[in-house]
């Protein structure tokens, strides 16, 4: 699996204005990144383009189409200025555990609608969807559960919950490669089927060891060449030489403070987003241009419609 090179970025907020503190600069910037040998039409690919000047746009002097930049991405059915879309993607990606859509609707001066959809699509647009690189050497496994305390909720509510305490709660399945990438899912149940075929398309199949605790659903999930090794929270055990868990729970404990500290709840609905948006900026720890390959993904990326993020939802996260 290649890594990112560990190197320090030259991007901060001051730098960031000043090398895209126009829409001009910012439109220059997209168009080298979407087409870094030449601009070429995105129907029939022909290389033949003339530049619209005052319209900002270009026409294929072979199917006589017109475009922009913009057109069949993300920024294109969206009236809000570039500047503020590099603005927010910049802070999106930089901040350690996010960002609220209320944060930046005060941060960037924009309608809370616009700023929650905004994060919803650049969410949707950095998931990794395939995951083509598997996880290998030493992977730890992990399922964690996200949600309010009982003694928080109202009334008619806490009357509906029964059972365990972790019932009105979100599983979610995790599973770390050891000073590696981390690969998050929400799931239905700590059942054995669910854990078991989470790992199996999640690791590569000469993963050395997987590292998980004492619950019983992840038993029989070695093989000749993959061993299993556990620890046993419930009698204080968290580190037995090389055994622990203690990657996977860091990253437990760094999603729930970005829950509490920066979005202060997330709804079911939508916390699958919250992970991937989560999952691509600890991926990309180390990455020196993680702002540019962010464009990258939303320049990349089919748009999602607020229609659709909407749909079903009883309450925006």
């Amino acid at each position: 699996m290649v890594r990112p090179i560990n190197r320090p970025s030259d991007m901060n907020l001051v730098t960031m204005f000043e090398r895209f503190g126009d829409e001009d600069r910012c439109r220059i910037y997209l168009e080298k990144l979407r087409w870094p040998v030449g601009v070429t039409c995105i129907r029939c690919q022909s290389p033949k383009i003339s530049r619209i000047k005052k319209r900002k746009q270009f026409h294929c002097d072979a199917c006589q189409y017109q475009f922009s930049v913009k057109s069949g991405t993300i920024f294109h059915d969206s009236h809000l200025p570039l500047m503020k879309w590099f603005a927010a993607i910049f802070l999106l990606s930089e901040s350690k555990k996010g960002m609220s859509a209320l944060q930046l609707k005060r941060t960037l001066k924009m309608a809370y609608k616009t700023a929650w959809f905004l994060c919803h699509r650049v969410r949707e647009a950095v998931k990794d969807a395939d995951h083509a690189d598997l996880l290998c050497g030493i992977v730890e496994c992990d399922e964690s559960y996200i949600g309010g305390k009982g003694r928080n909720m109202h009334a008619n509510k806490k009357a509906k919950i029964q059972g365990g305490p972790t019932v009105g709660k979100a599983m979610v399945i995790g599973a770390i490669e050891r000073r590696g990438s981390v690969r998050l899912k929400v799931g239905m149940k700590p059942s054995k089927e669910e854990l078991h075929a989470f790992i199996r398309a999640k690791i590569a199949d000469e993963t050395v060891s997987i590292m998980t605790d004492q619950n019983p659903s992840y038993k029989g999930i070695a093989d000749h060449n993959t061993r299993h090794e556990t620890v046993d929270h419930f009698k204080k055990e968290y580190v037995r030489g090389d055994v622990h868990t203690n990657s996977i729970e860091n990253v437990w404990s760094l999603f729930k403070r970005s829950v509490i500290g920066s979005y202060h709840q997330v709804s079911v609905k939508h916390l699958d987003r919250y992970l991937d948006e989560f999952e691509f900026r600890f991926n990309n720890r180390e990455n020196s241009f993680l702002f540019r390959d962010t464009l990258l993904k939303l320049l990349a990326s089919t748009n999602l419609e607020y229609k659709n993020l909407i749909a079903n939802d009883e309450e925006a996260a």
